[in-house]
């Protein structure tokens, strides 16, 4: 049976479209005419024998078919997948590379404050470090490592606890003035309450642990990682739930403090990680990991802010 060739040429102009949403922006994208990404477009759909893109001549926006809109998504998914594999080919063949995928808020909060350290002790690794909160395969990932933030049930038997957590309230220092007596939880009637969508550190959680039911935990905002919550709360705009791993910069420099002081919440195996075995065979990864578990076994410096 002879074997179809892919059109890769045409699906890699395809998928370009269906991100940038035209066929001038693809061309950009691309860095070639315009006229060369319809030419793709037009051998594509006669080489499928379908359209995939709607041409009603009075809309201005371009649109799919249905099965346009299907082959964009998936065009995409591929290419990204083909992209993450050239990069790690490229990173471990230097044997120096430590690719890491994680959370947004992790990389921002945690890790890149310490990366610094990592060099100046380890200036021959180089580090690369992925954005990526879907819990897909390393291999997917293009990663040497996955770290995530979570309550592990995700984790089965790959996933080991890379560390805990603590969980209490914090301000912005000129919050903090407005609310009073800042070590009376009844200063909460005052504060607007803000919420990570995270439900490892929602309020209804730490209200339970102590008995507060005289409060509602509901009403405020809600942010989608906890970097956003704790910039929210810096900038003054109500109470957050911090985790204590990612608010020691912004405690430690000023931008915000500890209220309600001693109560807070224990997270046990709040913090995951997943390496390759094949990947921690290298001297490179194998020199992170153990580096990092240094790091997380470290306590946390906010007990005096």
């Amino acid at each position: 049976m002879k074997k179809q060739i892919l059109p890769l040429n045409a699906m890699r102009a395809y998928a370009a479209v269906h991100e940038t949403g035209g066929i001038r922006s693809a061309a950009r994208m691309l860095n070639v005419t315009h006229s060369s990404i319809s030419r793709h477009l037009r051998f594509l759909e006669e080489t499928l024998g379908i359209a995939l893109l709607d041409r009603d001549q009075n809309q201005r926006k371009l649109l799919f078919t249905a099965q346009g809109e299907h082959l964009g998504q998936v065009s995409n998914e591929a290419m990204q997948l083909l992209s993450n594999a050239i990069v790690k080919i490229r990173e471990t063949q230097a044997g120096n590379f430590v690719v890491i995928s994680t959370a947004p808020s992790f990389a921002s909060c945690w890790l890149m404050e310490r990366i610094q350290k990592f060099n100046e002790s380890f200036p021959w690794i180089e580090i690369s470090i992925q954005i990526n909160q879907k819990l897909t395969s390393l291999s997917e990932q293009g990663g040497d490592m996955s770290i995530r933030i979570g309550g592990g049930a995700w984790a089965e038997n790959e996933f080991r606890i890379l560390m805990n957590e603590t969980l209490f309230p914090v301000c912005s220092p000129g919050y903090a003035e407005k609310l009073g007596d800042i070590h009376n939880p009844q200063c909460l009637k005052k504060a607007k309450l803000l919420h990570d969508r995270d439900h490892q550190t929602s309020w209804d959680v730490w209200r339970n642990k102590f008995t507060l039911d005289w409060f509602d935990p509901m009403p405020g905002p809600r942010f989608t990682s906890s970097d956003l919550v704790l910039d929210a709360a810096s900038k003054g705009l109500g109470v957050a739930l911090a985790r204590g791993r990612m608010a020691e910069d912004k405690l430690r420099d000023g931008q915000l403090c500890r209220i309600l002081r001693p109560l807070e919440v224990k997270i046990p195996g709040a913090y995951w990680i997943l390496v390759d075995p094949e990947a921690n065979k290298r001297k490179a990864v194998s020199t992170f990991v153990s580096w990092l578990h240094e790091e997380c076994a470290k306590p946390g410096d906010w007990s005096q802010k």
